[in-house]
């Protein structure tokens, strides 16, 4: 891992919260810093996601944003451990990434992973779970669903048209979801799992060693 803007360690002298885009690879997220394996000319962050983010403090991002990148992680249980580190407790995690019926996501040789309505919830605990609970003992880490909706192709004429219907009509509830999930994702299959989820059992930061008067930093 390796700052490629000196904005960053700058940002975390002062303690100032940063805001990440994860694999934003040549399209940058306005108001982010980037982070991508790849040295681009728009990455900020020089980072492989299968690995430990140790420069970056605990409860350090106030933001967080990543779009099709989670399909790619090997390692997406430490990656979640690491991602619910580095958020502040008031923080966002905003994630998209391909719903498992999206047949042009089993194109892409590089994509470990497929997601469904219920994934996120494998990092909920049960009382914030819908009806149908799911195991939560894989990771000791626990997020808040805020928001998840199940989202269709809008690329083509027929799905231009059908989308704003089939949206609608599958997230009216999260029953309709678990229905459509359940019986229908072959016959109209989806695009995309959009999730905001928040951090829910954030540990509070070590006592600073420093006397009180001095400026530790984040």
């Amino acid at each position: 891992m390796k700052f490629l803007n000196p904005a960053i360690p700058a940002d975390l002298a002062a303690a100032k919260p940063l805001r990440l885009n994860l694999g934003a690879g040549p399209n940058p997220l306005p108001g982010f810093y980037s982070l991508d394996h790849l040295p681009l000319p728009t990455t900020d962050i020089l980072a492989d996601l299968n690995d430990p983010l140790d420069l970056l403090p605990d409860r350090s991002v106030a933001e967080l944003h990543t779009r099709h990148t989670l399909e790619h992680i090997d390692n997406f249980l430490p990656l979640m451990q690491e991602l619910h580190r580095i958020l502040r407790p008031d923080a966002s995690l905003h994630i998209i990434v391909p719903h498992f019926s999206n047949p042009l996501a089993w194109s892409d040789p590089t994509h470990v992973r497929f997601f469904g309505l219920y994934t996120f919830y494998y990092f909920v605990d049960p009382p914030r779970q819908p009806r149908r609970k799911v195991p939560h003992f894989y990771t000791p880490v626990r997020f808040i669903v805020d928001r998840l909706r199940i989202r269709f192709d809008r690329e083509t004429l027929l799905g231009k048209l059908t989308a704003p219907f089939l949206d609608a009509l599958v997230n009216l509830t999260p029953w309709t979801q678990a229905l459509y999930e359940r019986r229908f994702p072959w016959l109209f299959p989806a695009a995309e799992i959009e999730c905001i989820l928040r951090p829910a059992n954030a540990v509070p930061p070590e006592p600073s060693p420093l006397p009180p008067t001095a400026d530790k930093g984040i």
